[in-house]
This record gives structure tokens, sequence and C-alpha cells, in this order.
């Protein structure tokens, strides 16, 4: 008995739709990329239930006759491309025919069409590649697609969405990554009825600010610099940040030929640029636009387009690299000579500079004695410190008795600030060493991660607000945490779709900027990998534990150094801090000993 057979055009599409459509942020990526394909200068993105419900899109490009629109949700059914050699001379988005009937086989799909010089439009729906209705309508030029509870008929998939946070995140920044590119598109994304982006027409740097721009207290691309470069391999352009504009989160965006890609051995090539100028663990941000030759890069490589090979990558490495090394040494950023560059004007002193210069009046000191001087800031009571190690150190080194932290129970706090921010303190095996700043983070996590499960949090109230605004991207993660941001203490209005007014503030935060707090929050909250929620408790309090720490190198009088150590030792876990980080280091007799 045969046991092969050709599977059902409904099934695989199913599969198919396994690799297309991933998520939400899918459908949106795939049905705007058909619209710029038809010419659209003007579209909209509305989404419900972060895409779970709906996710629509509506353009005003060229539309559809009725055989089109029926034959657009068929399998490998284009306009794109006429055979195997177009696929070297892309110059569209979509190309495999894949993404409609992917969509239709997972979702329910309405959609109304038109063209121009037809009098009525076409209206299809169609569910699980299922056509329920085709009839004739009235609509507006151009074509509007609702999908409708994705993965309806495959309750599995649905089941492994993630959260509407995530989901919500995912769809905005697709939907950025388009709008970045096209600037001479009008768009608008609305999510649950409410816009969160309207981008017009302009340039590209008013794009980029449009859409980065709203959650910054200046002007965003007033810290870009721009790039520009014209070669017969590939033509670059685009802008890049400021050294000062570095930070943990920056943007960073590579694009080629109108489409966002992803390209680590590109990127290694802007941080060459920057090389000596950024402080650790800092990134610039950056938003970088490939134009090259189709023949030379290969799209085809992953459905969802943005793993994208280059022919000669080697090459653009240091034509990349030098361009935002030009542009950064341009605006004086970095150091530049230019030895071309014909004659250099050099001042020549004239008489009236000549009359003004003065000769320096250099003064000596002849009881000045730099060995006298220098005993006496010597830092007093230094044989504190010495005298309980004394006797340890002259014990036989053969049986070292080991350091341990309960040995504090049997002796006194003596504790001595020493430069750089640590404290050290005496016992009878020797010194301890406590990293100041990390002990104080250590004490007021614990504080913190109490209240947020207490839900008691204390707070003070601002005299003035402040306000806040939110990007449409920090917005759906704000809005998750603002329960456990007012169990801690914090007190946010909403008074506009994307401004809150912050009214009250954690009690640990004396004298911090509340709106520097929640956005480092909003920051660390973003970076993580998973929505459970004791996750996201765990990294607000560590934020806001690190906000209000004492800094690094604060002078401490014995009395608060001590009220500091007799309050981290009461902490069930206190060598390291909750990143990790070591908080206490013990010396003891013998490595102080071998030490001299």
């Amino acid at each position: 008995m045969d046991i092969i057979r050709l599977l059902p055009d409904s099934v695989a599409n199913q599969i198919a739709a396994g690799e297309v459509i991933q998520r939400p942020a899918s459908c949106l990526k795939e049905l705007v990329e058909n619209s710029l394909d038809a010419g659209a200068r003007t579209i909209r993105v509305l989404v419900r239930d972060a895409g779970k419900t709906l996710v629509q899109v509506i353009d005003d490009g060229s539309g559809m006759s009725t055989s089109d629109a029926r034959m657009a949700f068929e399998r490998h059914a284009t306009s794109k491309i006429r055979d195997a050699q177009d696929l070297f001379h892309l110059r569209t988005m979509g190309f495999r025919g894949e993404a409609l009937p992917s969509i239709c086989a997972v979702a329910q799909v309405k959609m109304t069409t038109r063209r121009e010089p037809d009098e009525v439009g076409t209206l299809l729906e169609i569910a699980g590649s299922q056509v329920q209705k085709q009839e004739p309508c009235q609509c507006p030029v151009g074509t509007s697609i609702q999908v409708q509870n994705l993965f309806f008929n495959v309750p599995a998939r649905r089941r492994f969405l993630k959260s509407d946070q995530t989901e919500l995140r995912n769809l905005i920044t697709t939907f950025q990554h388009i709008a970045l590119v096209y600037p001479d598109v009008a768009f608008t994304f609305a999510a649950d009825d409410e816009i969160m982006y309207d981008l017009p027409v302009g340039t590209l740097k008013q794009r980029i600010e449009g859409v980065f721009g709203k959650s910054k207290s200046k002007l965003f691309t007033s810290q870009l610099l721009e790039i520009e470069q014209q070669t017969e391999l590939v033509s670059i352009r685009g802008f890049v940040g400021k050294p000062e504009a570095a930070n943990k989160q920056a943007q960073q965006l590579f694009f080629v030929n109108g489409r966002f890609m992803r390209h680590p051995y590109f990127h290694k090539a802007v941080l060459q640029a920057y090389a000596g100028m950024l402080p650790a663990e800092q990134l610039p941000p950056y938003f970088i636009y490939f134009d090259i030759s189709p023949e030379l890069i290969d799209v085809n490589v992953h459905p969802t387009k943005t793993e994208i090979k280059f022919a000669d990558e080697q090459s653009i490495f240091p034509i990349l690299s030098a361009t935002v090394r030009a542009a950064l040494g341009k605006f004086n950023v970095v150091p530049s000579i230019d030895f071309l560059g014909g004659d250099i004007e050099i001042p020549v002193a004239n008489d009236q500079m000549r009359a003004n210069a003065k000769v320096p009046q250099i003064h000596t000191s002849t009881g000045y004695n730099p060995f006298t001087q220098e005993r006496e800031r010597v830092t007093p009571h230094w044989q504190e410190l010495y005298e309980p190690l004394k006797h340890a150190a002259q014990q036989p080194a053969s049986e070292p008795q080991p350091l341990e932290l309960d040995d504090w129970n049997k002796s006194p706090l003596h504790p001595q600030s020493v430069a750089g921010g640590y404290i050290v303190c005496a016992t009878d095996n020797g010194l301890m060493l406590v990293h100041a700043r990390r002990a104080h983070i250590t004490i007021l996590y614990d504080r913190l991660i109490a209240q947020l499960q207490s839900h008691h949090g204390v707070s003070q109230q601002l005299l003035f607000p402040e306000q806040l605004t939110v990007s449409a991207e920090e917005r759906p993660v704000l809005e998750t945490l603002l329960p456990d941001l007012q169990h801690i203490g914090f007190e946010l209005e909403k008074v506009a779709v994307n401004q809150y007014d912050i009214k009250a503030l954690p009690s640990v935060l004396t004298n911090q900027n509340a709106e520097t707090s929640i956005r480092a929050i909003l920051a660390r909250a973003s970076d993580s990998p998973t929505d459970i929620r004791e996750d996201m408790q765990h990294r607000i309090a560590l934020t806001l534990a690190q906000s209000a720490a004492i800094p690094m190198g604060k002078a401490m009088s014995e009395a608060e150094m001590t009220n500091l150590l007799t309050d981290l030792f009461a902490l069930p876990s206190y060598r390291v801090t909750p990143d990790g980080k070591t908080v206490i280091t013990l010396l003891d007799a013998e490595e102080i000993a071998r030490r001299f």
C-alpha cells in the first residue's frame, strides 16, 4: 500500500505559515510591505489586543482587480517576479507569494480593494484558507486588509504567543523598522483605538525624531551626526551618534536597499570607528542605510528577510568604518589632521599682541622642605589599623586561622574609611574590606523588595509634579509596571497618550530625579527576556537601589559607617549584591604578611 500522499493546500499553507507568520508582528510586516510595493503614500495600521484580535492595514496604493484579489491568496502567486532571474534584481519588499496565503491559513481575513479606474471594489472574506465571501463593494482606492483572531484554528500556536506587552512591543519595533526607511510615506499606528504614532511625510532626520524623539528631554537628533559616502561598490548614508549620546539601550539599526537587516560584522565596523571614545558597556546609536546593486546581496536567505548576505562584505567593512570615523572627525568629535588640505593658517603676533604680552612671574619658597611636609600629610590614626594586626602577623604561618564574618560578633566595630569608597575594619584575624556603595545597594534592595511584596511603599510627595513623556515603545512597558511602581512609592497620573505626571516618589530617592529613575527602570525592564513579575520586581528594586545608593568615594563619618555595616550584617545575604558583585572581601593575617 502506498504511504506517500500529497498534502491538501490548507495543510500546506498552515505549515508554511509556521515559517512566515510567527506572531502578530509578522502579519504587520507582510501587509505593510505589500502596501509599499503597491505604491501607497499613506498607510494606517490598527491593532487590537496586541494584534491577537486584529491587525489591520489600510493604504491608498494601486489596489487590485477582482481576479487579482482572489489570486493574491493562492500560494506562490505574486506580481513581483516572473522567473528565477528576477531574484537577482529585486527592488520590491515581497516576492515569494507566501505571505497572504500563510496569513489566511491561520486567521480570519477580510479585504476590500479598488483600483482608480474601477467604479466599485471587491470584498473578499477568507478563514482557514476557505473563501467565505467574494462580492462587489463600495470602498476607496487602495486596499484594506483585516487579520482577525490569529491562530484561531491552531490553538497550540496561539498559546505560545507572549504577553500583550511583549507582542505589542514587537509590533511597534516592526513598524519602526519600516517607517524609518520610508520618510516620504505618511504612517499612522494605533493600538486599541489610541494613536501611538502619527508620522507625516518629511526628511529622514525628521522621521527619526518622530519615531524616537518623543521620550527624550531634548531633541534626539541633535545628538546625531550625518554620514554619507559614495563608492562604486556601495553607497552609505544615515546618522551616527556623538560619543556622549552612547548608552546601554542605544538604537542601532542597519538598512539595505530599503530593508531592515541584522549584521553583526558591520556592527563591529561601526564600533571600530569609536575605539577609545566610549565608556565601558556604552554603545553609540546609529541609523545606517546601504544602497547596493541587488546582484551583490541575497535577501532570499530566510522568510523574515532580515538575514541578508553580501557578496563582498570584507570590502564594505573598512569603507563603513572609515565613513563613520570621518563623520566623527569632521564634527571635531575626534582629532583629525588634513595633510592634503593646502596651506594652514597660523596666526602671527602683531605689535599690539606683543605689547600686551606679560612675562610670567616665578615665585620660590626657600623654606620649603618636601620631607618634613610629607610627614605631616600622613593619614592620622594609621597605627590604629596596624596594631590589631601586629600580633596576628607575627604568628606562625603554618596553621593559618580562617577569617570568618562571625568574628564581628566577638569584637566592636571600629570602621575606617579609605580612599576610593571602601571601609576597612580590623579583627583579631585580619582585615575586612567593604565596598560602601555596593553595601548600601544591597541594603536598599532588601528594603524595596519587601515593600513590593507587602505593597507598603513609603512615598514622598513632590511640591511640583515632574512630567514624564514616554515613547510608544516604552508605554506598554510602563503600563505593565504601574502597579509595582505604585506599591514601591511612585505616584503617576496619566495626562495624555504618552505623558504622565509624577506626583510622588519613593522615600529612598531623596534628592533624586524622579524621571531619570523611572527611565532607568524602563530600560532595565525592556531588556528583560521574560514577563515574569518576580523578575520585573527584581529589576525595579535593583534599579532604584542603584539610583538611591551613596556615590562611590563619598566621605562617611564613623557613625555612618557603623550603621551601614550593622544594617548590612542584619541581612540574610550580604556577601554579594543582588546582581552578583562582591560586597565584602577578607584579608587574613597570612595574606597580609605575604604582602610584606
